[in-house]
């Protein structure tokens, strides 16, 4: 849980990829709004939940924290400190403190370097435990801590399972210690059994090595078992934040609504009650609706919804959200049956 200190603070992030035109000569007519003006901050020790359908700007943030990505306009703080334009040899020690694991097990890891040589890459580029006798320990001791035998040092990546791949992805960004991890949908390329092992694994090595986590996924049942707050992205917007238990038990935005509306329940009699499903595709990022960005798919959008733009509001609980016209306490056991027995 968080001591209360923000180790990264988000402030109006902004990513647009430019669209071009022409073979020979390129002509920019516009650009894909990934991210535009992100604000979040996430304390230390706790662990904030990021989600949203496919193509909300979810993994894009993820980068430009990381600046695996460079930003449009926005600041990314790190312990304080603007990173945003660092380069050289002051992003290389700032990204050691910060990792990322990656979705896909397969396609993250070098299938021509064996296991030893790939989570022992961080000691290598960042020039610690130099000596080869020294390295290797260190990787075993790694190995056997995520759950895979230190013996299968010299095996190569298709010899392992998906779990067992994404362990070693778990490996590689344990590596350095670092202070912030970001889980980029760890487990959605894996097998159901298999998903709560690594999450398992997760939470046992944040609560060792005290580590902070940005936890990416579109499974709200996921993110719910994860995390101690939840900020859910539409359109490359935050359009709600909350604390977990409160978001799961009293959403307030119309979208986080339908998306916890839409999650399947065990119990038969809430099974057969209507769910209240988003109707409609995604808008294009490159043309977004005018005003609330969502109120083309809202059931309960009126004529300010498409005239201006909701900023985001304090609701109670610790929720902040941007709606004209948010879910009351009334609503929410029509909209959400189980709300107030699962809070």
């Amino acid at each position: 849980m968080s001591n209360g200190d923000a180790l990264v603070e988000v402030r109006d992030l902004v990513k647009h990829f430019p669209i071009s035109k022409g073979i020979v000569i390129k002509h920019n007519i516009g650009s894909v709004r990934a991210v535009d003006g992100v604000s979040f901050e996430v304390k230390s020790g706790e662990t904030l939940g990021l989600v949203g359908e496919t193509g909300c700007g979810k993994s894009t943030t993820a980068r430009l924290i990381t600046r695996l990505l460079d930003a449009t306009a926005g600041e990314v703080l790190f312990e304080g400190r603007d990173i945003t334009n660092l380069r050289g040899a002051e992003l290389k020690a700032t990204r050691r403190e910060m990792q990322m694991i990656f979705q896909d097990p397969y396609s993250s890891l070098n299938p021509r370097k064996t296991v030893g040589s790939i989570i022992a890459d961080p000691f290598v580029i960042h020039g610690l435990e130099k000596g080869p006798g020294q390295r290797k320990k260190r990787v075993q001791e790694l190995m056997d801590r995520v759950g895979l035998n230190p013996e299968h040092y010299n095996r190569y990546p298709h010899e392992f399972s998906g779990g067992q791949r994404q362990r070693i992805g778990v490996a590689r960004a344990l590596a350095l210690r670092p202070k912030l991890i970001i889980a980029d949908e760890p487990v959605s390329a894996l097998d159901v059994s298999i998903q709560a092992q690594i999450l398992n694994l997760l939470r046992e090595l944040q609560r060792e090595f005290g580590l902070t986590m940005i936890f990416i996924a579109h499974d709200l049942a996921v993110v719910r078992h994860m995390c101690d707050r939840v900020a859910v992205m539409y359109l490359g917007k935050i359009v709600e934040l909350a604390p977990s238990d409160s978001l799961y038990s009293l959403p307030r935005h119309r979208y986080t609504g339908a998306l916890l509306s839409a999650v399947p329940v065990a119990d038969p009699e809430v099974r057969t009650r209507e769910r209240k499903l988003l109707s409609g595709d995604v808008p294009s990022p490159a043309n977004p609706p005018s005003g609330c960005r969502f109120h083309p798919r809202c059931r309960n959008a009126g004529d300010i919804c498409s005239r201006e733009e909701p900023q985001l509001t304090e609701m109670g609980n610790g929720t902040i959200a941007a709606c004209h016209f948010p879910i009351s306490d009334e609503e929410v056991t029509s909209i959400l049956p189980t709300a107030h027995e699962t809070a």
